[in-house]
Formats: structure tokens, sequence, C-alpha cells
């Protein structure tokens, strides 16, 4: 499986933006799929993610109530909806699949096998 993200961008704060990831590739739409992103010098850290299902969806704290994770019908692509934006919002986004099945680890890093490229966010003050 192939991903491949999109949308980040230079945006100031209080702004939105939308990333998407495209999945590609057998059985792609078999996987549940999450947002990490990394930040210079710190550890790639959980944004958000949504099961296979889509009946279980986690945020990290300090993005809830601000950005929303979502996918299409067709279960290939994933958009994380990204409002009021904050400086401690720069980084780079990457998604993630994770088997359709798997448990635990939902908000870890070990817990995805496949991961795009990333698409940079850079929030100004």
């Amino acid at each position: 499986v192939q991903l491949q993200a999109s949308g980040g961008g230079l945006v100031q704060a209080g702004g939105s933006l939308r990333l998407s990831c495209q999945a590609s590739g057998r059985a792609a739409s078999n996987y549940g799929m999450g947002w990490f992103r990394q930040a210079p010098g710190k550890e790639r850290e959980f944004v958000s993610a949504m099961s296979w299902s889509g009946g279980n969806i986690d945020y990290a704290d300090s993005v809830k109530g601000r950005f929303t994770i979502s996918r299409d019908n067709t279960r290939t692509i994933i958009y994380l909806q990204m409002n009021s934006l904050k400086p401690e919002d720069t980084a780079v986004y990457y998604c993630a699949a994770r088997q359709r099945g798997r448990v635990g680890d939902f908000n870890h890093p070990r817990g995805y096998i496949y991961w795009g490229q990333g698409t940079e966010v850079t929030v100004s003050s």
C-alpha cells in the first residue's frame, strides 16, 4: 500500500488547512488510518486516527476540538481538517495505515505498517 499525503502549507495562526492522504495499491481500502506529526528536534507524535470500521476515532488532547478526521466512502482517502491553527502545530504531518483488525497501539506509531512521505505545515504567529 502506498500513501500520498498533501495539503500542507504556510498559514497564519488561527487559520485552517485540510490535509489529504490517498491510499493506493492492493486492498488499499482494508486499513485503518491515522495522522502523526513530527516537529524539528522532537519525536513523532500521534494526532488522530480512524479505525477501518470508522467506529473508533481518537485525537491527541492538543488538537481536540480543533482538528477533525474523516474519510471518503471508498475508505482510500483520509482527511484531516485543521482549524484554529497554532504555531505549535508546525510540523511535518504523516499519514499512516494500520491493518484491519489490528488491536492496540491505536495512537502509537508502532501500530501502523505503512507510512506516507509527509506534508509540511507551518503556522506563523
